[in-house]
């Protein structure tokens, strides 16, 4: 899943039995599938969903884990080993190839941008005197993917949470005048129902509502809650990685503001500072955006800000293989199945280990998109609609790969009918139900609860709002091009009091997200967890596709009337 550079990206992201678990889950497992034959899609649809194994699962993510990949890093050698791998095994099922020419690949190429902290510099000037912070220690800054050098001074404006949203009747630019300042700004969003709150703390949304006001530069301020997600120093250890953008035709980067000459992120006790003499405390700025209040200052000082940003350019494909559809005419039509390929390669050592295996994040996803693939070619008939399996680079770097597709697909654009995403399968204790993120808002939901009743699952809300999963993977590049899609993930429900999903997520992302330590020695992974997850997502896909009607927006939805109808 996309690591949330918060800082960087929108200026700019009781340890278990395992004999226990296995065996309670294999025999939950076996008995839910067989309560659920009578009531399975069709013989075809149930014979194909039943032949997908956690076995199979399990292989697949030995390999693409394996420190021989080193982090499958977006532009690196690991990467292109994943991406041989994949192509090989979807040619092997007699997929077809849906890249570019004929071949599975679509070549993609991304501009990686590394701050030189040595460079970069931040001074905030007020009443005459000026005060220094340190790179690292105080501040880290954003590259700049267009130029090597840039620098800014102007004056300073605090606009909240950096949102406007008027069918929230809700602005935090709201009586302050931002032309030609930099504008300072919280993590975040207010606390909207949880998709819109996920858009509004987009980098991306956040950078173009601050352009449109006029700004030239952004300071990201940290906060206690951003502290507690994603803090500045991962943040920091974060720096040894590239920043990447994908390229278009012209070798311009994606969502570049240029009008940004810089950014940077202040750490809490830089954060503190930053605000006295303003009239304000940092507390009374957390508490006002608690409550979900505008606000919008004058700092009364100067940030002048000078980032230097080394520059080089890399190729790392998508891979895309198809499968045709069974009915004459909705084979015209197609529902894409994500998955990405990458993680974050080689980083700062922990507890001497520097390969980021990413073996739930993503090379889980990745193989159950490789199973599924196999399951739906062994169909006979097809499903109605065509399938295309897209396995796809820089997510880690802000959902690029997929953006790119999105923006480029290897069909035509109003072929797309629906996108099912799959990043991070928690196989970490028995799945009893699914968090389907995005379902909400299309017909796409109906498909989501067939699925869940027929594999005796439950459908549960966002219990994470403040993660802001909704943008924080490939689903959303999607959603931005105005296609219905859908993000399954395992939900918190046990019926075993032992057993507790939510500490086991919890301690996961603190222990081992974006760690070294996600890789295939980590304790507790459950195959039959793994496989039920993959039996809904291959159900879910498989009534989309077999859906004469093609899937909608809700009435009056955000995302409908906010993408689709531009």
């Amino acid at each position: 899943m996309q690591m949330l550079k918060t800082g960087i990206a929108l200026m700019c992201a009781a340890t278990l039995s395992a004999g226990f678990v296995l065996a309670t889950g294999r025999a939950r497992h076996a008995r839910e599938l067989e309560s659920a034959a009578s009531g399975a899609a069709g013989d075809a649809a149930e014979q194909a969903m039943r032949g997908i194994k956690g076995g199979a699962i399990r292989g697949h993510m030995q390999f693409l884990a394996d420190d021989l990949l080193e982090g499958r890093g977006t532009g690196t050698r690991g990467y292109a080993l994943a991406a041989k791998y994949m192509a090989s095994e979807f040619e092997g099922m007699g997929l077809a190839p849906a890249g570019d020419e004929g071949g599975y690949y679509q070549s993609v190429r991304y501009r990686s941008a590394r701050i030189e902290g040595a460079k970069t510099t931040l001074a905030l000037i007020r009443n005459g005197k000026e005060e220094r912070e340190s790179f690292r220690t105080d501040f880290i800054a954003r590259a700049d993917a267009g130029r090597a050098e840039s620098s800014v001074e102007a004056p300073v404006v605090f606009v909240g949470d950096g949102v406007t949203a008027p069918e929230q009747g809700y602005d935090d630019y709201q009586g302050i005048d931002a032309k030609g300042k930099i504008v300072a700004m919280l993590f975040g969003a207010p606390n909207f129902e949880s998709s819109l709150k996920a858009h509004y703390s987009s980098g991306e949304v956040k950078q173009a509502n601050a352009v449109a006001h006029g700004a030239v530069g952004i300071i990201v301020v940290d906060s206690p809650a951003l502290e507690q997600l994603y803090g500045f120093q991962m943040q920091v250890r974060d720096l040894a990685f590239p920043e990447l953008r994908w390229l278009d035709a012209r070798g311009t980067p994606n969502d570049y503001f240029p009008e940004l000459k810089a950014g940077v992120f202040l750490n809490m006790a830089a954060t503190k500072r930053f605000f006295e003499g303003s009239g304000h405390t940092a507390e009374e700025v957390y508490e006002a955006a608690k409550a979900g209040k505008p606000q919008s200052f004058d700092m009364k000082m100067t940030a002048r800000i000078h980032t230097a940003t080394a520059l080089s350019d890399v190729e790392s494909p998508n891979i895309v293989a198809k499968i045709e559809g069974s009915d004459p005419e909705l084979k015209n039509q197609y529902v894409v199945f994500t998955a990405h390929l990458d993680h974050v390669g080689i980083g700062e050592p922990v507890n001497g280990d520097k390969i980021y295996n990413g073996a739930l994040d993503n090379a889980s996803g990745s193989s159950i998109l490789l199973e599924l693939a196999r399951a739906y070619a062994g169909m006979n008939p097809k499903p109605k609609r065509s399938l295309l399996f897209a396995a796809v680079a820089g997510e880690e770097a802000g959902l690029l790969g997929s953006d790119y597709f999105a923006h480029h697909p290897t069909v035509t654009k109003n072929a797309i009918v629906a996108n099912v995403n799959m990043d991070e399968d928690q196989m970490l204790w028995p799945l009893e139900d699914i968090i389907a993120f995005g379902a909400e808002h299309s017909s796409l939901q109906k498909d989501a609860e067939r699925a869940a009743e027929q594999l005796h699952l439950s459908l549960s809300p966002d219990p994470m709002p403040q993660e802001v999963v909704f943008i924080r993977s490939d689903q959303y590049s999607f959603v931005k091009q105005g296609i219905p899609a859908i993000f399954p993930v395992p939900g918190f429900r046990s019926s075993d009091p032992k057993i507790h999903p939510a500490e086991i997520f919890k301690k996961w992302e603190e222990t081992r997200y974006h760690h070294p330590s996600d890789d295939m020695q980590q304790p507790g992974l459950l195959w039959s967890a793994a496989e039920k997850y993959a039996h809904f997502v291959f159900l879910t896909g498989y009534f989309i596709a077999e859906d004469p009607q093609r899937p909608a927006w809700n009435p009056g939805d955000f995302f409908g009337e906010h993408y689709a109808k531009k």
